[in-house]
């Protein structure tokens, strides 16, 4: 049923797409100067600023919404109203790392010549310990104001104290709380933490796309230029895996979400300071000077422009028009040869809508388990589950975790090996789930996850294309290929994902149950639409099917070797060449 000649035609149009998108890359754009020194940022005075907050105690545990963090806001508050600026608060509901709180935010604004404003955060809350990072960043912040209060602007600036720093809490709402246009959103991670994780500008989205480029030139180019070293780059696959599932630790993540221009800028990268991190002063005046340069940059230069989806090759960028072409040319000769399978296997009356049932049920399992998961967080069962990924210290792995998932475990194999066969007795499925049918409907609904998943984001297209190859050729039958050799197939097609967790973890430092857990609750807060989830339940439930069609091929191949037990000698062809068949009696 997968004509081997139809397959290889497909890559053709490959070629041509290979060639195009050789021709897409472009250069990157260059980044926006200034001509004002950034000299007027005092780091000694934002030392002492940062001493006068370690050294008052009622700062030192600032749990969102706590005392401590409240108390930081009033300090805040008076700070800027000091400096000049117009001071007003709002009040954020937020499902923070501790749980729904109701967060303070500061915002101190002043007037330009311009209705586009420019946005700088600095977060003062701490989960754990004092985080004197944390302290650096409002340190920062308050000398920011000290420095800008008297100037003359071109666009408006807001200078926000934002709590609900871990997960994305206190950035979610108050990125739904903007209004009017945004030039650019900087967010401060801990400028003066010891940290030397790279690169110091973040610009991944917990959407589906990156900050603009020319923004993150012109940060780059500042930090480069206050810290006299690197930023640091990110490597194309990383950047393909955060297109394709998109997670970020950074506070600038929910802002890009919602279209909104924005990087995190620190030493300590994208996981920022740890809770006991000593601060360092030189750290602190040379990025605290960087954001300097960055906004005088933004005051008088061009827009930066959307955030948009692209992949950064050796100072290239590849868009996202050439991605979905080459990935779309990938996807095409498992879909000419599926489409070309599927009208054999009809003309044989091979029953494919039924094996398209048994395909649909596999998905049953993990959506149960999903269902599951959203009940134990209504019933408050899962007490903290913040919209956005978490640093491994911040929800500590117990009990509860074990728990939770080795439940979600239980209720896919149960549902696997219970549920799912009784559902397809009520859809009257049976037969050999390794006949051309079956395999027809497996090929088909995988050309469907591919090509709802290429619609929709392209990156994410491309970690299935492997599986898409890989799976169709282990259950088509026309392929004489051992068993092993099929299982091999499918498990390299769970390579790229795997990839994928892998990366993550490392970026994120997390164990495996850390990113198990950490997974569990970002789709318990929303953090995975639940659109995207259901689709990854389907992936689930096609490979589940891929392996029990391989598995029965197996088991059938072995029973008819077995069944076969008395043969004729080696010049004897059988009944039929002695005329003994009902056709040739008939003759």
């Amino acid at each position: 049923m997968l004509d081997p000649r139809i397959y290889r035609a497909g890559f053709v149009p490959l070629l041509f797409a290979l060639v195009v998108v050789a021709f897409s890359l472009r250069e990157e754009p260059k980044p926006i100067g200034s001509s004002l020194s950034a000299q007027a940022f005092d780091g000694a005075s934002a030392s002492a600023t940062l001493r006068s907050l370690q050294a008052d105690p009622a700062l030192r545990d600032r749990p969102p919404a706590g005392p401590g963090d409240d108390a930081l806001a009033g300090r805040v508050r008076a700070a800027l109203r000091s400096r000049r600026f117009r001071v007003s608060t709002r009040r954020l509901k937020a499902e923070t790392a501790v749980g729904t709180r109701t967060l303070t935010a500061v915002v101190g604004s002043r007037t330009g010549f311009s209705n586009r404003r420019i946005v700088v955060i600095a977060h003062r809350d701490a989960v754990r310990g004092p985080a004197g990072g944390r302290l650096s960043a409002t340190a920062a912040l308050l000398e920011l104001a000290r420095v800008l209060g008297g100037r003359t602007l071109g666009r408006n600036l807001d200078l926000v104290s934002l709590s609900g720093s871990d997960g994305g809490a206190g950035a979610e709402a108050y990125a739904r709380s903007l209004r009017g246009p945004v030039e650019a959103v900087i967010v401060m991670g801990d400028p003066g933490g010891g940290g030397t994780e790279r690169p110091w500008v973040v610009p991944f989205s917990s959407g589906s796309e990156f900050a603009p480029l020319r923004l993150r030139a012109t940060v780059e180019t500042a930090v480069r230029a206050e810290t006299g070293e690197s930023p640091g780059g990110i490597s194309p696959v990383r950047q393909w895996f955060r297109l394709a599932f998109p997670l970020t630790l950074g506070a600038q993540g929910p802002f890009l979400a919602r279209g909104i221009p924005a990087v995190q800028v620190g030493p300590g990268g994208e996981r920022g300071g740890g809770p006991e991190q000593a601060v360092r002063a030189p750290r602190l005046e040379s990025f605290g000077r960087a954001v300097l340069r960055t906004v005088t940059a933004l005051d008088g230069g061009p827009t930066v422009g959307r955030p948009a989806r692209y992949v950064v090759l050796a100072h290239k960028v590849l868009p996202e028009w050439a991605v979905r072409l080459l990935v779309g040319a990938l996807i095409l000769p498992v879909l000419l040869a599926g489409i070309d399978g599927f009208a054999r296997v009809r003309r044989r009356r091979e029953p494919v809508g039924m094996w398209m049932r048994w395909v649909l049920a596999g998905t049953l399992p993990f959506v149960i388990a999903l269902l599951g998961l959203y009940a134990l967080r209504a019933v408050g069962l899962l007490a903290a589950a913040p919209p956005e990924p978490v640093a491994a210290a911040v929800i500590p792995t117990g009990s509860a975790a074990w728990l939770v998932t080795g439940a979600l475990a239980a209720i896919v194999a149960l549902g696997w090996l219970g549920l799912r066969p009784l559902a397809l007795r009520g859809l009257t499925v049976k037969g050999d789930p390794s006949s051309p049918g079956a395999a027809s409907a497996l090929i088909l609904v995988l050309c469907a996850i591919a090509v709802v998943a290429w619609g929709l984001n392209p990156y994410a297209a491309a970690l299935l294309v492997p599986a898409l190859h890989l799976w169709s050729l282990a259950v088509a039958p026309e392929p004489r290929l051992r068993t092993v050799v099929r299982a091999v197939l499918v498990l390299l097609g769970l390579l790229p994902p795997l990839a994928l967790a892998i990366s993550y973890g490392a970026q994120f430092g997390l164990n495996p149950l850390q990113e198990i857990w950490s997974g569990t609750l970002l789709v318990a807060g929303g953090g995975v639409p639940v659109l995207a989830a259901l689709a990854w339940c389907a992936v689930l439930g096609a490979a589940g099917g891929v392996a029990a069609s391989v598995v029965r091929g197996a088991r059938g191949r072995e029973s008819g070797a077995e069944s076969v037990t008395v043969r004729g000698p080696g010049s004897y062809a059988g009944p039929g060449s002695l005329g003994g068949t009902e056709s040739a009696l008939r003759r």
